[in-house]
């Protein structure tokens, strides 16, 4: 059971990091880059690290990805989306939604989805030790992953403006 999960999380971070990568539009590329990240979270609640998996959700997903969707979307022009809806792409979703379904009510309801067991000796977590161990341990990584975040910001920032440059070059020319 959780090879199935570990290569399906395998096929959706690798899968939508390179749609990240390879996309024209940014608001896809933003929007590819939150899946990969909640993908990483995934394999963090597979190694049976919850806390850690949340603050990746919360940092990275909740914080990095959505900075840089909000920015593409609040400084770009509005009509960034080009496509034009056909009857091609409605049957193509409808078939990519179904083929999803299935996958997922097949790893659901199999015979070894309803053997899972659960261990109820697991240690309680102690929140104040946690929180003595972040702020004491592991306070380096946490000024890093500050200083990351803090690029990441600057980064959004910096292409935000240079697109609106570009603009305003374009438009007195």
């Amino acid at each position: 059971m959780v090879d199935s999960v570990f290569v399906g999380l395998s096929i959706i971070t690798v899968g939508s990091a390179i749609l990240s990568l390879e996309s024209r539009e940014l608001l896809y590329g933003g929007i590819a880059l939150a899946i990969s990240m909640l993908g990483i979270a995934g394999y963090f609640i597979i190694l049976d690290a919850p806390f850690v998996a949340m603050f990746q959700i919360a940092v990275y997903v909740g914080a990095v990805a959505v900075l840089i969707i909000f920015t593409v979307m609040l400084v770009r022009a509005p009509n960034t989306v080009t496509k034009k809806e056909t009857k091609k792409r409605k049957i193509a979703g409808i078939l990519i939604g179904l083929a999803f379904l299935g996958l997922a009510s097949s790893v659901l309801g199999s015979s070894t989805a309803t053997q899972l067991k659960f261990n109820d000796t697991a240690p309680v977590f102690d929140v104040k030790a946690i929180g003595k161990e972040l702020l004491t341990y592991y306070s380096p990584v946490l000024i890093a992953l500050a200083l990351t975040l803090a690029g990441a910001v600057i980064g959004a920032m910096a292409l935000a403006r240079r697109e609106d440059i570009e603009e305003k070059n374009e438009s007195t020319n």
